[in-house]
């Protein structure tokens, strides 16, 4: 029996400016219901999901293309939005459709965009997002005067709200019904009111680049008018084609600076023109012009001054409520832990298999995830900032100190990103324009304190830092966690000081940045950033962290020696002839608290903790703590886990594990017989942890954003080189002070 052929979904695309709302409507239209990948040969994400049409039943694709303010690349976000509207990307066809995302409340600004989309596709909509913004602001839309001019469908929506939502689908499920022939009027019913000399240039180019848009062939006439005005020759084509198409388009410039007509700005002139027509049109001239709400908090808000006491005090209060907050979600977990932990302890037999399930897997997984609270609440203030609109405010806040250390304002989203995740913050850099202030973002983006070193640093804070108040208020172990944020920011900001006047000397690009409206934030999408990062988080725990967990165990249990089991029996047997009672199971305890320690300092971990000493005891470091050091840097979370593998395995009396806090509390190392840990220990590792690079993830994202190893080897370099003189200073330093 002949299979049939698989039908091929329709593609539909999703574009707009940055903060049009366009995520949220591709949220509402998808559900949970989408995938991320990559685009072949770059780093950009391909966002796309299912989205089933009202009527038919029939499943299209919906891909969330980049936000993007110009079909002329400025970055590489903004190329690939270009090449896919195009058909130019390998393995991503033409999209069937093409919806256009536009904030009707800034129309006029929009549509620069919607209109060269417009010109490249054969079917598509516009959708006029925050429709109720527009009308607080006594903007007055005529939709059927604005579909007219653009021939296509219009539809207003109000974020992701159900009713708009409905409309958008109807009106999808009717272009994609159509032909394309009468999907939307001929380009000539919206063309540009060109001089007629820029016309007959625009065709020259246009003629000799028209084969290379065999699946869209009317798009060679909007990207001949863009080659014009391309400055810096950014668009692929120039790469493709080379100095042929170089030269033709040089003449043609030669050709309009004879008759006078600045060719760098013919597009966006002609455009604007175009624009102010059809905007006088659609929105009545007896428009009220009235003060914002937005406008009147932003002069509060993006002060030079109050805006930045304004900004410290959110971050103070955001770090005090992720030590607060989470401290009752933290204990239900840990409690859950524990009695999965006894259950285990009782259906499985004493031996070797026993000890992997309660001290290598529950010790390791569950010493994660007890932390997954706190990283919820990070996420939570992080979306929160990004969908009310106060996250393009900080931006434009910060734009002066950045600049003070050789970044732009743009520099600071990646940065402030990779408070949750490196890796998303790295990728967050391809919308800084200028090469070498890209760079200098992504050498200082793993100096930001993320939230794998958090478990770090809040099981040292609550293990050593007391339970003090700080006015009356904020309490120290809160104070102490928003320091290390604290440094951590200044840290990198004058490592990029450092970059941009050493190795990465160039002048920046001028900073400019849309201030979104202000909007209530749509908990859905909020809610459903928590849940993907949650699920990457659970997903490190029950892949990496219960890999290495497994690993660190066997590391941490073998080889194992007859002769100190032995040895010990013995010392076992001695006492239980010559003690009795309490004395001697309080002797019994000891004896396998020193077995355990020895079976470790003779195991192949304590082999590696031993060999690296040397190296870390500047910094007060044991080698019980060298083997975190190493573990950790597959998965900073892993020193947790290891510490917890190490305690559950020394400290054992009676079959029952003791809380991690209060083991490392009383941790004495094998080889000197002092405390492990005190205040001063936890204080330098912490420090430690800021500024090391241990996160192999982070190097491989780097490794393909830089295009090799160049860069990764050396951000390996100087952060290790930071991180120890960093801690041999904080050590050594409080030892002359008093504080050891």
């Amino acid at each position: 029996m002949n299979k049939q052929p698989k039908i091929k979904r329709k593609e539909i695309a999703l574009v707009g400016n940055p903060n049009s709302g366009k995520t949220t409507i591709f949220n509402a239209l998808t559900g949970l219901r989408h995938k991320t990948a990559n685009y072949p040969g770059v780093t950009v994400e391909k966002k796309e999901g299912i989205l089933a049409l009202p009527l038919s039943r029939e499943q299209v694709t919906v891909i969330d293309l980049p936000g993007a303010y110009s079909l002329t690349p400025t970055s590489t976000d903004e190329e690939i939005v270009h090449e896919v509207l195009l058909g130019r990307v390998v393995g991503t066809p033409p999209p069937d459709l093409v919806v256009i995302i536009v904030d009707a409340s800034n129309l006029e600004r929009n549509l620069f965009f919607a209109g060269q989309v417009i010109e490249t596709s054969t079917r598509a909509i516009m959708v006029l997002n925050m429709w109720d913004l527009a009308l607080k602001n006594g903007l007055d839309i005529d939709l059927q005067q604005l579909s007219r001019r653009y021939g296509i469908p219009v539809v207003p929506a109000i974020g992701g709200q159900k009713g708009g939502m409905e409309r958008l689908k109807v009106a999808i499920e009717k272009q994609l019904s159509l032909e394309p022939a009468k999907a939307k009027v001929s380009p000539e019913n919206c063309h540009l009111p060109l001089p007629l000399e820029v016309k007959d240039m625009r065709g020259r180019i246009e003629r000799f680049i028209k084969f290379m848009f065999k699946h869209n062939p009317h798009a060679a006439q909007g990207e001949a008018l863009r080659l014009i005005g391309d400055s810096y020759f950014r668009s692929p084509l120039f790469r493709e084609m080379g100095e042929q198409l170089k030269q033709v388009v040089i003449a043609v410039r030669k050709r309009l600076e004879h008759v006078r007509i600045d060719w760098s700005s013919v597009e966006a002139e002609n455009r604007y023109e175009f624009i102010k027509a059809i905007y006088d049109q659609a929105v009545p001239t007896s428009e009220v012009k009235r003060v914002k709400t937005s406008d009147r908090i932003d002069r509060i808000l993006t002060h030079p001054f109050w805006g930045l006491i304004f900004f410290g005090l959110m971050m103070a209060a955001i770090f005090q409520a992720i030590f607060s907050w989470a401290n009752y979600p933290m204990e239900m977990i840990s409690t859950c832990i524990t009695k999965m932990s006894e259950w285990f302890g009782q259906i499985l037999p004493d031996g070797q298999l026993k000890s992997l399930a309660i001290d290598g897997i529950m010790a390791g997984v569950g010493g994660i995830v007890i932390f997954l609270p706190q990283i919820l609440f990070l996420f939570f203030f992080i979306a929160l900032f990004e969908d009310s609109g106060y996250m393009a405010r900080a931006a434009f806040l910060l734009d002066r100190i950045m600049r003070s250390v050789g970044l732009s304002g743009k520099s600071f989203i990646p940065l402030l990103s990779s408070f949750a995740c490196a890796v998303p913050g790295i990728m967050a850099t391809r919308t800084v324009e200028d090469k070498n202030d890209r760079l200098a973002t992504i050498l200082v983006v793993p100096l930001m304190s993320c939230s794998a070193r958090l478990p770090v640093y809040t099981l040292m804070i609550a293990a050593f830092i007391p339970p003090a108040k700080i006015l009356g208020i904020f309490d120290l172990k809160g104070v102490t966690l928003f320091s290390l944020y604290v440094l951590s920011v200044v840290a990198g900001l004058i490592a990029a000081w450092i970059f941009r006047k050493t190795i990465l000397r160039k002048s920046l690009t001028p900073f400019i940045l849309e201030l979104p409206p202000y909007r209530i934030p749509q908990w859905r999408t909020v809610l459903h950033l928590m849940w993907d990062r949650a699920k990457v988080f659970l997903s490190r725990a029950g892949t990496i962290i219960f890999a290495f967990s497994i690993i660190l165990w066997f590391l941490i249990s073998y080889p194992r020696n007859p002769a100190v089991e032995q040895r010990f029996d013995s010392a076992r047997v001695a006492a239980s002839q010559t003690l009795q009672g309490d004395e001697l199971a309080h002797r019994l305890s000891y004896i396998d608290a020193e077995q355990k320690g020895e079976e470790i300092r003779i195991s192949f971990a304590g082999w590696i903790g031993r060999s690296i000493e040397p190296v870390i005891k500047p910094l007060g470091f044991t080698w019980e703590i060298g083997i975190g050091l190493v573990a950790s840097f597959v998965a900073r979370e892993l020193m947790v886990s290891t510490l917890a593998i190490l305690n559950h395995v020394e400290d054992k009396s009676g079959g029952e594990s003791r809380e991690l806090v209060q083991a490392l509390q009383e941790q004495v190392s094998i080889s000197s017989g002092k405390r492990v840990y005190t205040p001063l220990v936890a204080v330098s590792l912490m420090v430690f942890f800021l500024f090391a690079c241990q996160c192999i993830s982070t190097l491989a994202i780097v490794k393909r954003e830089t295009n090799g190893w160049r860069w990764p080897l050396f951000m390996v370099a100087y952060m290790t080189t930071l991180a120890w003189v960093a801690s041999f200073l904080v050590y050594q330093g409080g030892k002359i002070l008093g504080f050891e």
